[in-house]
């Protein structure tokens, strides 16, 4: 059995969180889903649980850390194309989210772009050719 991710995220505004997923392709799973989380399904191995500030206060005592001044993790995923990468992020903008907030990575077998959800939290979607994926870290020293 393949392992699942949940990405738990404190969101300052469950609805407008909500959303902003949806437009940019995760679907909402009701049966985990209230007032104060939304389940949203990326694919079939990764969920981003949106949590409210009171219901992420339940699983840790630490401060919730503002994402639009200090970041603590940038969250990726693949992609099947550059004009995949581009669309996701396209429509990430066009979701009230920040577009490309860190450098593009454009290179011969790799690509990459980034964006920022409405609160803050990093995204990036990145693009490599099959081929240097199965070279490894040798690809990026032929670059």
């Amino acid at each position: 059995m393949s392992q699942i991710i949940f990405v738990n995220l404190p969101v300052a505004d469950l609805a407008r969180s909500k959303a902003f997923y949806e437009a940019i392709g995760a679907a909402n799973n009701p049966k985990f889903t209230d007032e104060t989380a939304a389940c949203m399904v990326v694919s079939d191995t990764i969920y981003v649980m949106l949590m409210t500030h009171d219901k992420w206060r339940q699983f840790t005592s630490k401060p919730i850390v503002d994402a639009h001044k200090s970041a603590q993790v940038l969250l990726c995923l693949s992609a099947g194309s550059k004009d995949e990468v581009n669309a996701y992020v396209e429509k990430a903008v066009a979701a009230g989210g920040v577009g490309d907030p860190s450098p593009i990575d454009d290179h011969h077998f790799m690509y990459g772009r980034s964006f920022e959800d409405p609160d803050g939290h990093g995204w990036g979607i990145n693009w490599m050719d099959a081929a240097a994926a199965e070279l490894g870290a040798s690809a990026f020293e032929a670059a």
